[in-house]
């Protein structure tokens, strides 16, 4: 299981990695027209945010579904930039609360997590995130929370039966990346709260 994480994880690299040049190629390009003055509306802005969007959401997968080496680090400057990003115009906000100074797999899987308790908000939120001396804990709050029993069953056990498809994808890979990374996941869910920690 674990080499077919591993290219599911390089797979993950390949397709952030040829994107992002051209999605930026576009948003430089919506720039230069916008700053030329000839071509300006709703249209514009409409580009203009979805590449940005775009942009957000493939440096967030370039880490969440990105391969990572053991001595790979990643700076809270840049997790903040990812993430201010990401949220930015949505109903979902992130706090990050983290040391300067992370191995980039630990984010990984703290990206993970995000994704899974995004799933659960739907309708939006607040996710608290959090890391002292050896644990990591995530808060997702918000007034309606919908679960789906069976995928964060597939969290803690990983031979849970559970169809899968690409927008859940998430959930599968979470137990693999605890189990390389020698960590347990404990889980608390409540009518307007979960809470993860590793």
């Amino acid at each position: 299981m674990t080499e077919k994480t591993d290219l599911a994880a390089l797979l993950g690299s390949r397709i952030c990695h040829d994107l992002i040049s051209p999605i930026g190629a576009i948003g430089n390009g919506v720039e230069l027209l916008m700053m030329d003055g000839s071509i300006r509306g709703p249209e514009m802005t409409l580009i203009s945010e979805s590449v940005a969007n775009a942009n957000a959401r493939i440096r967030f997968f370039r880490v969440a579904f990105g391969a990572t080496g053991a001595e790979q680090r990643i700076g809270r400057p840049e997790i903040l930039s990812i993430l201010q990003d990401l949220t930015r115009g949505g109903r979902l906000q992130i706090d990050w609360q983290g040391p300067t100074d992370l191995q980039r797999r630990e984010v990984k899987l703290a990206f993970l997590l995000i994704l899974c308790l995004e799933t659960a908000m739907a309708y939006g939120g607040r996710i608290r995130v959090e890391r002292n001396d050896a644990r990591w804990v995530l808060v997702g709050q918000a007034h309606k929370i919908r679960i789906d029993a069976d995928l964060w069953e597939m969290l803690s056990n990983p031979m849970a039966q559970v169809e899968m498809s690409a927008a859940r994808v998430h959930f599968a890979l979470v137990p693999d990346e605890m189990s390389r990374q020698g960590r347990r996941l404990t889980s608390e869910i409540r009518e307007t709260e979960i809470r993860l920690s590793f």
